[in-house]
């Protein structure tokens, strides 16, 4: 403290001295106490004044202002008038004429100036937080009252005042004592204060009020003169304030307004107002180059600041009335840019000159390209320029991005303007711009995100409530600000970029144009500007596509650009250069609707396209409607570059299809993959878009298909495929949320399928099935299978499809359907019915390959899908299925369809208690949910049980089949239909079976009402096929279809009899049926009525059931006959029986309950049997009668005649059916059947059938239709034969109808008056076969009539002794019918016949003789005996010859014949003469006295004579004369006589032949006589032989005496005639004369009953 006071009190008393070296002991000796920091507050002023002194003197000028800055600086002890006093000090040294002492001094007044400011930020801080009274504010009159600011405070507040009175020229009021000052320097020191000290003039009102009273009116006052200047004027380089710029004053000046702008512009928002406007004012193309060169500076200053922008828009812009200070600054920046290129800069001509400073590093880098001079490769320039209708400027590096590196506003030691080097305003102008419009986005978009975060925090944690902003935002207005500082700025942004973007010929300044406007656009699209971002994206994409070319594309899209500038300003929008200075990359082809010539894209334009890709990849979400400006840029730049569509929607390179190829450097072939997979992403991205984007984005590419689809139509040109392709990419990656774009993508894609285009439609198709089918595949949550809402919505576009007419869109939706069945069977649950909808969806005018497609399907379904799909589908199967059968392009197709019906059945049949159980379920939903409707339940065939329904539905569609123009189809559905009825029926309840029933029935009916069909021939059956004659009309085949049917019905009816007589009208129907059947019998189709009696047959195979005490087994088989007389019509079809495991019988036994079995059989039900059969019995003989009704006349027209099989088949019939009615079965109804049976045989047949039929003429064989009526009456006999006493009263009406057909072997019957040629006759006359009349010819009946004989015979054998066959004469019938063929014998037709007949007389009688005998007292046989001895008379003795070429045997066999006959009646008949009439004994002994004379044919050779003379039949008649008359038995005289008178004829006529020979032989000499005479004289000697012979086989007593005497009387007459010389007669005398030798001694007498 000591040192202190002393060094005070020294410097207290301190004189000034003189001379040099004690001042400078005194100023050190200063310094020293300044650094020890002992000077008190007094000793300052004196050590002023001593430095003041000093510095008047001119001594230590350094020294002094050394000694002044550590006065200042170590300590606070200075103030008020002292520190002013040191500051003017300073201040007068620096205008010294030495320059060190200036610079030295300059520096000092910096220091000082900032140690005055400091100390009162100290003083600020060391009295922070203590609160103040503020005394009340004084009025501006007394501008030098600072009594409010503290020490500091106040030296400072002089300091700034006085500062500011020095620029504007005027006196100080503190700064007492200064001579001299300069504008230049004030202006610095004040840039310097308020850079520095911001804080003081904001938190004092005192500094405030300096700012707004003093400072701005002196910067207002000193800009004047630059206001105020044109372009052409120039200045002297003098300080004089004259009015023109002065660059030191202006430059220098800005550097002040941008302090205040930065700092104070709230404190001085009108201010500010003004000096951004005379900012703007001073980048008009008027003003001096550099003063445009610093405004731009000042400008690009301001735009690496945004919240300032941000404060200015928020300040100006957003109030009215107001000057658009924003919006004016960006404007004159574009405007600024577009002067350069309109009014270059004539002043620039000669050699570019280096600016001062820091301007050096700048023109080096331009001089030498610098780094943004690499551009694109084989540019015209080798550095980086724009280059826009012939003016080049070049761009130079000016300041790293994001900082404002000013040139000229530095220049603070350049007294005259710099010379401002080209392109130097361009490149800062270029970087303000940018850095505009990075610091405006960056700044936006922080904040953006900054809420965007607070809205994800809010949804996790409040996930159920709606997000609202912030109210920071909102409240602020933050968002409205936004909004109109992009309002403000965009189309002056736009203008500038647009331009610079044109004129751009460096990539890399490119790229920071696009990424200017694409940063704008997406902050445009945030913040939901539509018009500025469409004007944003439409500038890339004009950029991306030739020049001319972009303005016709987008003419659609948006307004033109120019409509965008804003009326009453400068800027000026200018349309792009049609110049190219850019590498040519590709040729190619214009995406138009008219060909036209091709168009090329340079590097730029890809680098644009990369822009545009980058913008729609990032900021998509943005883009709302511009998305279709940027999808339909892409579409004409792939087009160009020649990018086709692929698998699944991805582009790749491909050639044009029509015009020149597209033409491609190695570069750009190098990318387009690239291209490709940026293209790629960026729809692949889509899955990152929100709901309404995505639907901007899905609505673009609608619109622009719509458009392509537009210029598609009525040319054969490739369409573009690029939004139909891009659509499907968009789809796939969006899968997730799929519901949301569905219906109108799918809606689309339809529209597109429908396209006359066929490209079109393929690519079309392809997306949307492509889409479908992923839709399917893509593991939804909830799955598809839980959620039908979403199934159906995926389905149903491919059931639209079916609505598209075009034959390859039916193709693809079938493939897709194929494919979706393979891998999605599982999931389609409720989709089923769409799928199925659309395999069924055929038409006829579609071709044969579409329908096979969708027939594999159907096939695949049914295959492997039905135990899979809802029961509720399968009615939808069956009526698919059915279409497919009625579908007539593909017979193949409908043929198989009916199989898979088939295949339907059994799966319904084998899961019938599945399905009924879901069914039934469903049921009582849809029941449930009608109820509440007030609605009743509307389905087909309703009562009737769903799974019978689901029976009736399947068996309506065979129905529909079963009526099909087409036959194989009628035929297979028939056999299918029925053949499913009769194995799957059991399944069917019983009211259902009505349903059934009467179905089938309105078929049958329905097909015979088309049978009346055309009988014109068909050639062919189409392609190479040929047509068998029996279906060569359409009548035939409707025909074939009839018979089908019917056999079908008769088959249900067969089968299910005993249930279908449950029903209350089952008689009415069987009526129906039975009708059906005779309409169908009387068919003049031979194949219909054949049907028709074989259906009739199997409706009698029904046996009806017995007791059983009274199980006899069938009568049928009990008699031999077998059941099936003819083969049943088997069903060729699919139909089978099914092995049915014990399950299965419990299920059936719920439907069917006691159906299976039989009804027990009473009263009742024999009486319904009965009813049934009869009335079956009177269709068979209405049928009968009607088809065997001979025509009445020859010259009637025969209409119909009967075929052979039709009539053996309706003959057939009859055992069957009698069985059921032979209870009843009446004489009456026998009369009736031999009618029909006798026309059926009768009916002849065609000759052209005849071959067929016929057997040869000499086989024995029968016809089917005789052997059929054989067996039916064989059935009756036998039945008769087991059957009651009453019954036989028919024996002898069936002998009677027998013995008609034996008469048929020699006289056929006659068919009404027909004509009818014989077999033999028609076999031969082939020429009569080729007339257009049809001959007909009567059957070979001899066999028929032989067999009937046999059964005659055997019948009779059977039933001789019954009275009713002894009343009826049945034996005399059989002889009077046997007597035709044996008295006809050898005229016969057939040789077997006589035989036939004499051997079944034999028989007869053998059994017939002993009966009648036995009642030959009775009379019943009388009038058998005439016409037996005629039958004897006529056969022995026939009139008829044998044929010429019998031979000798067959002669011999029929002689033993004709001795059986003989040997009857010696057996048989005379032994019995007692019993039978003499005239009928007297008569046959006639007879054999007749054949004992020998007799032969004229026509016999010598070689014959001995056997065609029937010795042998002569012998036995004259051994049976012989036998009964030399008989010890004869019973009668008469009989005696007889014998007697015979012998004696015999003899004599014996006689007389050997005499007349004798003499004749003699009288001849040696002439042989005739022949004829000595086959006589061998006949007589063989009869003698044979009498001896006789002679000595009877007993001696039995020959009469006088036929001794005659016997003996002939030796001598066969003596004589021992001289003949014929050999012949030599040997047969011979053998006459033998005998004699045992007569030649006479016999010994015996006496028998008193005679000798």
């Amino acid at each position: 403290m000591y040192s202190v006071k002393l060094g005070s009190a020294c410097l207290l008393r301190f004189p000034v001295n003189k001379h040099f070296g004690e001042s400078f002991f005194d100023v050190w000796f200063c310094d020293s106490i300044l650094l020890h920091k002992i000077v008190p507050s007094a000793a300052a002023g004196n050590i002023i004044n001593m430095l003041w002194q000093l510095m008047e003197i001119g001594l230590e000028e350094l020294k002094l202002l050394q000694t002044v800055l550590v006065l200042l600086t170590t300590n606070t002890v200075v103030h008020d008038e002292v520190l002013s006093k040191a500051i003017v000090l300073c201040f007068r040294l620096h205008f010294t004429k030495d320059n060190i002492t200036n610079n030295t001094a300059a520096a000092t007044v910096r220091q000082v100036v900032t140690v005055v400011f400091e100390r009162m930020v100290a003083e600020d801080e060391r009295f922070k937080g203590i609160v103040e009274q503020p005394p009340p504010v004084q009025g501006n009159t007394n501008r030098r009252s600072v009594s409010t600011l503290r020490p500091s405070a106040k030296d400072a507040y002089m300091l700034f005042q006085d500062l500011c009175q020095l620029v504007n020229a005027d006196a100080p009021y503190w700064l007492v004592g200064m001579t001299e000052m300069t504008r230049t320097f004030g202006l610095e020191l004040l840039e310097s204060v308020l850079n520095d000290f911001p804080g003081v003039f904001l938190q004092h009102q005192e500094f405030s009020f300096l700012l707004k009273e003093r400072v701005c009116p002196l910067v207002i006052k000193l800009f004047s003169p630059n206001i105020k200047f044109r372009q052409g004027a120039c200045g002297a380089a003098t300080p004089a304030p004259v009015e023109k710029p002065y660059f030191p004053i202006c430059m220098r000046l800005l550097r002040v307004v941008s302090v205040l702008i930065k700092h104070f512009y709230r404190l001085l928002v009108t201010e500010c107002e003004i000096f951004l406007s005379l900012l703007v004012k001073f980048l008009d193309g008027e003003k001096p180059q550099w003063l445009r060169a610093v405004a731009v500076e000042s400008v690009h200053r301001l735009c690496v600041q945004p919240h300032l922008l941000c404060s200015f828009c928020q300040s100006y812009d957003m109030k009215q009335h107001s000057t658009k200070v924003f919006r004016d600054i960006v404007n004159a920046l574009g405007s600024f840019i577009q002067s350069l290129f309109i009014v270059p800069n004539a002043s620039i001509a000669a050699a570019i000159t280096a600016p001062a400073g820091g301007s050096g590093s700048g023109a080096q880098a331009a001089a030498q390209g610098g780094p943004g001079a690499g551009g694109v490769s084989n540019t015209m320039t080798t550095q980086a320029a724009f280059e826009y209708r012939g003016t080049w400027i070049p761009l130079m590096t000016i300041s790293v991005q994001g900082s404002a590196k000013a040139t000229y506003l530095e220049m603070l030691d350049k007294v005259e303007p710099p010379s401002i080097p080209e392109g130097y305003a361009m490149s800062v102008a270029f970087s303000a711009l940018l850095d505009l419009v990075r610091g405006i986005t960056s700044m936006i978009e922080r904040e953006l995100a900054v809420e965007e975060e607070a809205a994800a925090e809010f949804r996790e944690t409040h996930p159920d409530l709606e997000w609202k902003p912030q109210r920071l935002f909102i409240v602020s207005g933050s968002h409205l600000v936004w909004e109109e500082m992009v309002n403000a700025s965009w189309c002056g942004l736009l203008a500038a970029l647009s331009l610079l973007l044109d004129a751009s010929t460096d990539e890399t300044a490119t790229e920071n144009i696009l990424k200017a406007e694409l940063t704008m656009a997406s902050l445009c699209g945030r913040l939901g500007l539509v018009t500025p971002r469409d004007a944003f994206i439409t500038a890339i994409c004009k950029a991306s596509l030739p020049p001319h070319y972009a303005l016709t594309v987008l003419s659609n899209n948006t307004t033109n650009l120019s409509t965008f500038s804003i009326q009453g300003q400068s800027v000026q929008i200018i349309s792009p250069s049609s110049e190219s200075h850019q590498q040519v990359v590709a040729v190619g082809q214009p995406l138009t609707a008219q060909p036209q010539g091709t168009v090329v894209l340079t590097a730029k334009n890809i680098q644009c396209m990369r822009t545009l890709l980058n913008l729609a990849h990032c900021h998509g979400a943005v883009l709302g409607t511009s998305w279709q400006l940027v999808l339909a840029t892409l579409q004409h730049l792939v087009w160009i570059l020649g990018l086709k569509p692929g698998i699944g929607g991805a582009l790749k390179p491909g050639r044009a299809v029509e015009g020149p190829s597209t033409v491609l450097t190695t570069a750009v072939m190098t990318d387009l993959p690239v291209i490709s997979n940026v293209l790629s992403r960026l729809f692949e991205s889509s899955q990152y878009l929100d709901d309404v984007s995505l639907h901007h984005l899905i609505n673009a590419l609608c619109s622009l298909s719509l458009e392509a689809m537009e210029m598609a139509f009525g040319n054969n040109k490739e369409p573009s495929l690029f939004a139909v392709a891009k659509l499907l990419e968009t789809g796939l990656v969006n899968m997730d949320r799929i519901e949301i774009l569905w219906r109108p993508l799918t809606g689309h894609l339809l529209e597109v399928c429908q396209h006359p285009n066929s490209r079109m439609r393929e690519w079309g198709a392809e997306a949307l099935t492509a889409l479908i089918k992923a839709g399917l595949a893509y593991k939804h949550d909830p799955p598809l299978a839980l959620n039908l809402r979403l199934q159906l919505l995926l389905l149903n576009p491919l059931k639209e499809l079916s609505n598209v007419l075009h034959a390859d869109i039916r193709q693809k939706q079938l493939e897709c359907v194929l494919q979706i069945l393979q891998s999605q069977d599982d999931c389609l649950g409720p989709g089923w019915p769409l799928v199925l909808g659309v395999i069924g969806a055929i038409r006829n005018d579609q071709g044969e390959s579409l329908i096979r497609t969708a027939f594999q399907c159907l096939q695949l379904v049914v295959t492997d899908f039905l135990p899979t799909m809802p029961c509720t589908c399968l009615q939808i199967v069956v009526e698919v299925a059915g279409s497919f059968g009625l579908q007539n392009q593909e017979l193949n197709i409908s043929l198989t369809s009916i199989g898979l019906l088939w295949n339907i059945s059994d799966y319904f049949f084998q899961r019938g208690e599945a399905i009924t159980q879901e069914l039934e379920r469903e049921e009582e939903v849809l029941q449930k949910q009608a109820q509440e409707k007030g609605e009743t339940l509307n389905r087909p065939f309703h009562p009737a049980p769903p799974f019978d329904c689901l029976w009736l539905c399947l068996y309506a569609k065979l129905g529909e089949l079963c009526v099909d123009p087409r036959p194989a189809v009628r035929k297979s559905a028939g056999q299918t239909m029925f053949s499913t009825i009769t194995a799957h029926g059991t399944l069917l309840q019983r009211p259902t079976w009505h349903i059934v029933v009467w179905k089938v029935a309105r078929l049958a009916f329905k097909l015979q009402s088309s049978t009346t069909a055309d009988k014109e021939k068909i050639e062919s059956g189409g392609g190479n096929i040929l047509i068998h004659h029996s279906r060569d009309t359409a009548e035939k085949q409707w025909a074939e279809t009839w018979v089908l049917t019917l056999a079908g019905v008769a088959r249900i009816f067969n089968t299910r009899r005993y249930l279908l007589q449950q029903l209350g009208d089952f008689f009415e129907a069987w009526e129906v049926l039975l009708n059906h059947i005779q309409s169908a019998a009387l068919s003049k189709n031979n194949e219909v009525s054949l049907a028709a009696l074989k259906s009739f047959q199997e409706i009698l195979q029904i046996v009806t059931p017995v007791k059983d005490s009274d199980k006899a087994g069938d009568a049928l088989a009990t008699m031999g006959v077998p059941p099936v007389l003819v083969d049943p019509l088997s069903a060729s079809g699919p139909g089978r029986p099914l092995v049915r495991s014990d399950s299965m019988v419990e299920r059936l036994t719920r439907y069917i309950g006691a159906e299976l079995q039989a009804p027990p059989p009473g009263e009742e039900s024999a009486l319904e049997d009965s009813t049934l059969w009869w009335s079956a019995w009177n269709t068979w003989y209405r049928t009968g009668t009607e088809s065997t009704r001979p025509p009445s006349g020859p010259t009637e027209k025969l209409s119909f005649i009967p075929s052979q099989p039709f009539l053996t088949a309706l003959i057939q019939i009859f055992p069957a059916l009698y069985q059921h009615i032979k209870a009843n079965f009446s004489m009456e109804d026998l009369k009736k059947l031999g009618v029909i049976l006798h026309g059926a045989v009768s009916v002849p047949i065609s000759s052209d059938a005849s071959p067929f039929i016929l057997p040869s003429y000499t086989e024995a064989t029968l016809t089917s239709l005789q052997e059929a009526v054989l067996t039916a009456l064989d059935v009756l006999q036998k039945a008769i034969c087991v059957g009651p006493e009453n019954l036989q009263v028919m024996y002898p009406a069936i002998f009677e109808q027998l013995l008609l057909f034996v008469e048929f072997s020699c006289k056929p019957p006659q068919y009404g008056r027909m004509e009818t040629k014989h077999v033999a006759n028609a076999k031969y006359n082939q020429t009569v076969l080729l007339s257009p009349q049809a001959e007909w010819v009567a059957l070979n009946y001899v066999p028929f009539a032989e067999r009937s004989l046999e059964v005659v015979v055997d019948m009779y054998q059977k039933t001789a002794c019954h009275k009713a066959v002894i009343n009826e004469k049945v034996l005399q019938n059989i002889i009077k019918t046997l007597k035709t063929p044996l008295g006809l014998k050898y005229a016969c037709p057939s040789e077997s016949t006589w035989k036939l007949a004499v051997a079944s007389l034999l028989k007869v009688l053998s059994i017939g003789l002993p009966v009648a005998r036995q009642h030959s007292s009775s009379g019943k046989f009388d009038t058998m005996w005439p016409e037996l001895v005629n039958a004897f008379e006529d056969f022995l003795f026939t009139k008829s010859t044998p044929p010429d070429n019998v031979s000798i045997q067959e002669f011999q066999k029929n002689e033993a014949i004709d001795v059986e006959v003989v040997q009857l009646i010696s057996t048989e008949i005379l032994p019995f003469a007692n019993f039978i009439p003499k005239d009928f004994v007297a008569q046959i002994m006639t007879m054999l006295n007749r054949g004992s004379i020998h007799s032969q044919a004229p026509s016999f050779t010598e070689a014959e004579i001995d056997v065609r003379m029937r010795e042998d039949f002569s012998k036995v008649c004259f051994e049976t004369l012989l036998q009964f008359s030399f008989s010890n038995k004869v019973s009668t005289p008469q009989e005696g006589y007889i014998s007697r008178m015979a012998l004696s004829v015999l003899l004599k006529r014996s006689q007389d032949v050997l005499r007349r020979y004798v003499e004749d032989e003699r009288l001849s000499g040696r002439c042989p006589l005739p022949r004829q005479q000595v086959t006589e004289i061998i006949f007589v000697l063989k009869a003698v032989s044979t009498l001896m012979d006789s002679l000595k086989k009877t007993q001696p007593e039995n020959v009469d005496g006088n036929t001794w005497t005659q016997v003996i009387a002939l030796y001598p007459t066969l003596v004589e005639c021992v001289t003949c010389s014929s050999s012949e007669v030599s040997s047969a005398l011979k053998e006459a004369l033998g005998p004699f030798k045992d007569f030649m001694q006479p016999p010994v007498s015996k006496v028998q009953n008193g005679e000798s």
